[in-house]
């Protein structure tokens, strides 16, 4: 079977460097019988060493200039996996070069710049797709099955839940607004929208009203659980929140934070309110509807933790997602999450930051 040779570019954390959980890029693409890690790219080389050493083929390359990598015709897939700001540039460009693509997400920061992906993908004949592993995780595919079996009916009103109660990540460029676009929102938000869109299997947004807020970002004492902040060096802000309106009439409420005054958690999770029945995912997947007259709550899906710090040992699906990924590529199939849907997400988050700007709802 032929192997595909694969570079890395953004070495850190995203890509499954030291210290991450992230498995879509180099932690399970090394242990792939049908594909080597060939190439690693990073601004700063001893991150691309560090990288090689670790995850890469016996003569593997190193670079610090990405161009110089992708002109590198023995290369068939690239994984880009630096911060937002540079996403759409280097997956243009990677495309064009020849190259299959998964991006990290969020696809961009500007929908015009995911656009441009998405026409340079159909241009060149390559495939892109971002990195929504979220899809893949056991409560995420689950509800997704249902809901296209129509065990929920006609899905009017979600929420996106993307809550954490101090967890602000303070490593990397996570609080610059300028290389990430934004904060909980756009990071861990962008999975909750992504979730939520696929199950509903609805991506024609109609309007969107939303808040931002920069309010525990500015404080000194923090009690975050990644330690604690420098308020000058917090840009981006603390907590999100959005009231979509879809084309059809549903409606989703998008709510995020990295900091926020709550006791209950509820990170990268959906709550689904169809005709039929609703779901959410407490504890695995609750199914509530009612049934010969009285309302029923089934536990249709027991979960150890659906947590991004608590998964469950056998639920891996950034492990899940590089396989199909691979997969996709071998049999010519549209990826999991192709560039079409993610693009929705995009338009989405930047509207939410648009409308918090200007007080004003954002129509399409």
């Amino acid at each position: 079977m032929e192997k595909y040779k694969i570079a890395i570019i953004g070495c850190g954390f995203a890509a499954g460097g030291a210290g991450s959980v992230n498995e879509i890029h180099m932690p399970s693409l090394s242990k792939m019988e049908d594909v080597e890690l060939a190439a690693f790219c990073d601004l700063i080389e001893e991150k691309a060493v560090e990288a090689s050493r670790d995850y890469g083929a016996k003569d593997a390359k190193v670079y610090t200039d990405y161009k110089k990598l992708l002109n590198d015709d023995s290369i068939d897939i690239v994984h880009v996996c630096t911060p937002n700001r540079t996403h759409a540039e280097l997956t243009i460009h990677a495309l064009e070069a020849g190259k299959h693509v998964l991006c990290e997400k969020p696809m961009a920061i500007k929908s015009a710049d995911a656009v441009k992906m998405v026409e340079a993908s159909k241009r060149t004949g390559k495939k892109l797709s971002i990195g929504f592993q979220y899809r893949l995780r056991q409560d995420t595919f689950y509800l997704h099955k249902i809901c296209r079996r129509g065990d929920l009916g006609e899905i009017y009103f979600a929420k996106a839940h993307a809550l954490r109660r101090r967890a602000v990540p303070t490593w990397g460029v996570f609080l610059n607004e300028e290389e990430q676009g934004g904060g909980p929102l756009i990071d861990i938000g962008a999975h909750a929208l992504d979730m939520t869109l696929w199950t509903m299997d609805n991506y024609r947004p109609k309007s969107v009203m939303g808040s931002t807020f920069h309010k525990l970002s500015q404080q000194t004492e923090t009690a975050n659980f990644f330690g604690d902040w420098d308020p000058k060096d917090f840009t981006v802000e603390d907590s999100a929140f959005a009231f979509i309106k879809m084309e059809n009439g549903a409606t989703i409420f998008l709510e995020a934070s990295w900091a926020l005054n709550i006791l209950d958690a509820a990170e990268t999770k959906m709550t689904l309110c169809g005709t039929k029945a609703g779901a959410d995912m407490k504890d695995g997947v609750r199914i509530n509807e009612a049934d010969l007259d009285q309302l029923v709550i089934t536990q249709a899906l027991k979960s150890g933790g659906v947590d991004v710090f608590d998964n469950p040992p056998a639920e891996v699906p950034g492990a899940v997602y590089a396989r199909m990924w691979i997969d996709c590529i071998r049999n010519d199939t549209e990826p999991v999450v192709p560039g079409e849907q993610a693009l929705v997400v995009t338009q989405i988050l930047e509207a939410v930051y648009e409308s918090a700007k200007t007080g004003k709802a954002v129509y399409f």
